[in-house]
């Protein structure tokens, strides 16, 4: 009686762990989403680090701030640059827990898992970017040719980062196509292409707050003025594109919205779509003050809070239409 009984919670148990529909548990699917935000407050304090011109204050060593562990009667800038270091380690460190939570949480072939691997490799990367601009002397006033470019990569594996992230965290929570055999693509190419448009408008932002932060003006008409002067650098000049080719990525954005009302989709994607649409209204007034009160730092936070914010959100939507469940697995997972 005991030998049949032990049989039976053995298989019951193995049932468990191989059942393809088991589902995370709420407490990972919450770390997720907290490995997110605290990702977006780390990137946050890296906007703080640059605006003020922070990023020389520990001096060019790296790992280390200024070849020490403990500061002793340390810079406002040095206090700046380490506190940016520290929440830096943690996040990596947020992100390997994240990994293996995920891998012990979830069955074989979830996406979530694919999408967390691609979380701690795009983390090493940052970091080693970061490592690589501090090395080099690319920081503070640099005004280096190079720090442009160095930027410019660093603000694609930042937003590559924050999707992977997105990604992890919105796989994790849901309930059905979470499994790379029950999806079906939906328009992933045009997807692809609307994301990298958008890719494209953080990096000419993040160009132009690296000149506004080594090219301050006094006043709107003279920022103006300089940004169409031919004695201007090339940082200065290039200040008009981000605006303009944040307008032409709202065609992809009106695309997406459209597809969210409109077409028949598994979920019902209004409240998001709202978000979205609120979100890019709101980072179009951020955009004009920025413009208008010559970028101070606080609002440079702010602008690009709502950019990280409006970026996940579109990642969350853009995979919701794109990577459906199949409407047989939907049936058989009701049933």
């Amino acid at each position: 009686m005991s030998s049949t009984t032990a049989s039976s919670a053995g298989s019951l148990t193995s049932g468990l762990t191989s059942n393809p529909g088991r589902t995370p548990s709420p407490a990972l699917r919450r770390f997720a989403w907290y490995v997110l935000a605290y990702f977006v407050a780390v990137i946050l304090w890296g906007t703080l680090v640059r605006a003020t011109g922070s990023g020389a204050g520990c001096g060019n060593h790296w790992p280390l701030c200024n070849g020490t562990v403990i500061q002793h009667a340390p810079r406002t800038a040095t206090m700046i640059e380490f506190t940016h270091r520290l929440t830096s380690g943690l996040s990596f460190f947020s992100v390997v827990g994240l990994l293996i939570w995920t891998f012990a949480g979830t069955v074989r072939g979830h996406l979530a898992r694919a999408a967390v691997v691609a979380s701690v490799v795009f983390t090493l990367v940052e970091a080693m970017i970061g490592a690589l601009l501090v090395k080099l002397g690319l920081t503070a006033q640099s005004h280096s040719p190079l720090r442009a470019w160095y930027l410019a990569l660093h603000l694609a594996n930042t937003l590559l980062l924050l999707a992977a992230l997105a990604l992890t965290a919105h796989m994790l929570s849901r309930r059905e196509g979470y499994l790379r055999r029950t999806i079906r693509p939906v328009a992933p190419l045009g997807a692809a292409a609307g994301l990298f448009v958008f890719m494209i408008v953080g990096v000419t932002g993040s160009l132009a707050a690296l000149g506004d932060t080594l090219f301050p003006e006094s006043s709107l008409s003279a920022a103006l003025t300089a940004d169409f002067s031919s004695s201007s650098g090339w940082l200065v000049r290039w200040r008009w594109t981000h605006p303009t080719i944040a307008f032409l990525a709202s065609i992809f954005l009106i695309w997406i919205l459209v597809r969210a009302t409109r077409l028949s989709t598994h979920w019902d994607n209004r409240s998001l779509s709202a978000l979205v649409l609120v979100l890019l209204a709101t980072q179009y007034v951020l955009g004009v003050l920025d413009v208008v009160w010559l970028a101070p730092v606080w609002l440079q936070i702010v602008h690009l809070l709502g950019a990280d914010a409006l970026w996940a959100a579109l990642i969350v939507l853009t995979a919701r239409l794109t990577l459906e469940p199949q409407e047989q697995q939907v049936s058989k997972s009701a049933s």
